[in-house]
């Protein structure tokens, strides 16, 4: 209930028991549960602060300066740290809080212009950090602040619209507006591969390409109930095309509106790193 500034929990175990969170006059909006699942972090309108609420003793906790970002927080995959953006002094920063008693145990300013958003590894070794849509740039940290490296594919054009870490955290995706995914590695942090999403494809040397087709179903009984209905839902199956080339529609971006469909919007990676999966905005 964002309106009214409050937080509702509830017990699935224990129906009895309920929690209520109001944030008052300082509104509500954002909230999110930590890795612990005894925690909730509320964030106050125009980014004041994000309040830690604990749902064990009742303790509140208070973490000023948050950034207004598209990623602000994010923890660890382990569930003992966490990652904050802020702002102060018109500089970007992050401070680094143990999840066991939200203390702070790290702060350190980052080379942006304006910060977008930050993502760990899943080994919790680096922080990736990317600037806005106005500045192409990738910066890689330690949790101790050191900067690892700085990326920057290209310049005077929208940056970077996706991040996505491999699950052994050897690799490291990046999807743009131009519509490329880069990789970097993890130990020289210099790209090792590059994808281009084309509009035409000549050849199928490099590539398997499938397209969807519905497979309609046959009813061959006209009697039937609701739970037939249901699990006799159209279904989809995919063919390998055959004929060359492959024209792939595209659409073409509306640059005076917010969030244009164009760039690698999607970024997904196998389990066993081997594949990814990209979704560029601008094909049908």
């Amino acid at each position: 209930m964002f309106k009214r500034g409050c937080v509702q929990v509830w017990s699935i175990e224990n129906p009895e028991w309920k929690c209520k969170i109001d944030e008052g006059s300082a509104g509500l909006i954002d909230v999110c549960w930590s890795p612990d699942s005894r925690h909730v972090l509320t964030t106050a309108d125009f980014n004041l602060r994000i309040t830690v609420w604990s749902l064990v003793n009742k303790s509140v906790s208070y973490i000023k300066y948050p950034k207004k970002a598209s990623k602000v927080l994010d923890f660890t995959e382990d569930g003992k740290y966490l990652a904050l953006a802020e702002r102060r002094d018109c500089k970007d920063c992050i401070s680094v809080f143990v999840c066991s008693d939200w203390e702070l145990i790290k702060h350190f300013e980052v080379a942006t212009n304006d910060l977008a958003g930050i993502c760990w590894s899943p080994d919790g070794r680096a922080l990736c950090v990317w600037d806005s849509l106005l500045d192409c740039k990738i910066l890689l940290y330690s949790p101790d602040g050191l900067c690892l490296s700085s990326y920057v594919p290209y310049q005077h054009a929208l940056g970077i619209k996706t991040v996505a870490w491999s699950p052994s955290s050897q690799f490291l995706a990046i999807g743009c507006y131009d519509e490329q995914v880069r990789v970097l590695n993890h130990i020289t942090w210099k790209t090792v591969a590059e994808f281009h999403h084309p509009a035409s494809i000549e050849s199928q040397d490099t590539q398997i390409i499938y397209r969807e087709a519905e497979k309609k179903l046959q009813l061959r009984d006209q009697r039937f109930s609701l739970q037939d209905i249901s699990t006799k839902c159209p279904q989809s199956k995919y063919e390998v095309v055959e004929e060359m080339p492959v024209h792939i529609k595209t659409v073409k971006a509306d640059t005076e509106t917010a969030n244009p469909k164009l760039g690698i919007g999607v970024l997904s990676w196998s389990s066993d790193n081997k594949y990814l999966v990209t979704r560029n905005g601008a094909m049908k």
